[in-house]
């Protein structure tokens, strides 16, 4: 019986190590942070989809209206997208940015 404990132990352990190691890794470099914006006038379907709530579908109906409506002048621009409401933008808001001047930046992250 006390075998049957130590090897339930040493089971506990050998599943319980991979999944912290796992837990603690770093997150992908391409994900948007409120120290690292997407910029929505430059980003690319790809970095778009690094944001929370936003997959293939809406990445492109973002570049697509970018691209009919010019850049984007303010971050609330981008509750003008089909799907993309104001819930969505309160969650994306700190993550993301528009270009101004010379690398100033307008919006959520300053």
């Amino acid at each position: 019986m006390r075998l049957l404990f130590v090897v339930l132990g040493f089971l506990a352990i050998a599943v319980a190590v991979p999944a912290a190691q796992k837990a603690s890794a770093p997150k992908s470099a391409a994900a948007a942070t409120a120290a690292a914006p997407v910029n929505l006038n430059t980003a690319t379907a790809a970095q778009l989809e690094s944001l929370p709530g936003i997959g293939p579908s809406a990445a492109q109906r973002i570049l697509e209206y970018r691209q009919k409506n010019g850049s984007f002048k303010k971050i609330e621009d981008l509750m003008n997208v089909k799907g993309i409401g104001e819930k969505s933008f309160l969650k994306l808001k700190p993550l993301i940015t528009v270009a101004v001047d010379k690398g100033e930046r307008a919006g959520g992250a300053r």
